[in-house]
Formats: C-alpha cells, sequence, structure tokens
C-alpha cells in the first residue's frame, strides 16, 4: 500500500531533551546516522518492533510500551520525563502530550502506491493492517461486497475503526507487534 523513504531532517540538540519517543520502527530504519547522537537517551518505543529496531540501532535503555501512543505518553510522564524528542513519519495521529513538551521531528515518508490489490488478494487472505491511515487506504480500496471474503487483522483498535466494517472477519490485536497480529492471523486460517 505505501513506500517508505526517508525523509532530510536536522537532529535537534539533544542536551534539549531528556527522551526519545519512538512510536515506528521506520524513523529507525529511515533515520539515518544522525540517531547515533540519541542512543544515550532513555527510549520509549510503542511495541515489541519498534523496540527490537531500537535497540538494534544502538538504544540500550528502551521502555516497551504494549498498547498504544497515548499510553506511552502516561508512561514517559509518570517516568518523569518533561523534554521528549518524537521522531515521526509524516503521517502520524495527533497525542495528547499532557504535561510533556514533545517536539516531533520528521524522519520519514509513506507515500501511497498505486496498486491493482484485486490481483493480489483472494477470498479468505488474512489481511494485516498496521496503522489507521492503512486502515481507510484498504477500506477505499476494497469493495465492500470483497471485504465479506477477506479476514482483518489490525494492530490497534484505531486502525481497525479506520478500515471500516463488512470484513468476514476483523480483529485488533492486544499489543500493537506483529507477533500478536500473526498469532491471530494464524487462529483465523486454522
Amino acid at each position: 500500500l505505501f513506500s517508505v523513504r526517508p525523509i532530510p531532517w536536522t537532529a535537534p540538540d539533544p542536551d534539549l531533551f531528556d527522551a526519545i519517543m519512538l512510536t515506528s520502527a521506520n524513523a529507525l530504519l529511515h533515520g539515518g546516522d544522525q540517531l547515533a547522537q540519541y542512543t544515550a537517551m532513555r527510549a520509549f518505543a510503542v511495541g515489541h518492533t519498534t523496540a527490537s529496531a531500537a535497540r538494534k540501532a544502538g538504544f540500550s535503555n528502551v521502555f516497551h510500551g504494549s498498547a498504544d501512543v497515548q499510553s506511552l505518553m502516561a508512561a514517559i510522564a509518570g517516568e518523569g520525563y518533561r523534554h521528549v524528542l518524537h521522531l515521526a513519519g509524516q503521517h502520524v495521529r495527533p497525542v495528547d502530550p499532557g504535561e510533556v513538551r514533545l517536539t516531533q521531528v520528521v524522519v520519514y515518508a509513506s507515500d501511497e502506491n498505486a496498486t491493482d490489490l484485486q490481483s493480489h488478494i483472494f477470498p479468505g487472505d488474512v489481511l494485516l493492517v498496521h496503522s489507521a491511515r492503512a486502515g481507510r487506504r484498504l477500506a477505499a480500496l476494497i469493495p465492500p461486497e470483497q471485504r465479506a471474503t477477506l479476514n482483518l487483522v489490525a494492530i490497534s483498535p484505531a486502525a481497525l475503526a479506520a478500515a471500516d466494517d463488512g470484513w468476514a472477519c476483523a480483529v485488533a490485536a492486544n499489543s500493537p507487534d506483529d507477533g500478536a497480529m500473526l498469532a491471530i492471523a494464524k487462529q483465523i486460517c486454522q
């Protein structure tokens, strides 16, 4: 559905922040060499996949969230962090930072691909939806009569809601990671 690409960015001074928030592994995969100046910071990752990518990128003090971005913000505030850098994609859902000063820097973009899904999906297939944006795109590309023959596993309740209704089976994972999504897909396929 999307092609992910890095966006040139200027790294803010790490001394301005006491933690970093990572809501997608794509920020780590496409952030480039500038990421190295933040690896000593406490990192808050929204799910297992993003936490693993953070560790791979050199972050050693990683909090692994297991819900959504708003829950991650609560964890950040709960640990007393007040100046947080959020490395993000060009399209992100708004988050209420509460008492945290959140500075968002865009490091990657996810561009919509011109795609003919009809020739790539078949009745009974399980589609994995990793964002609300992807859910909206699927709903726009797949007509309701075809949705009734397809199964959908979403990374979050927000992604599930964005995909509209009418799917043969539609479930949100209980944690925002591929492992939880694949476990549900496996159950559907059995």
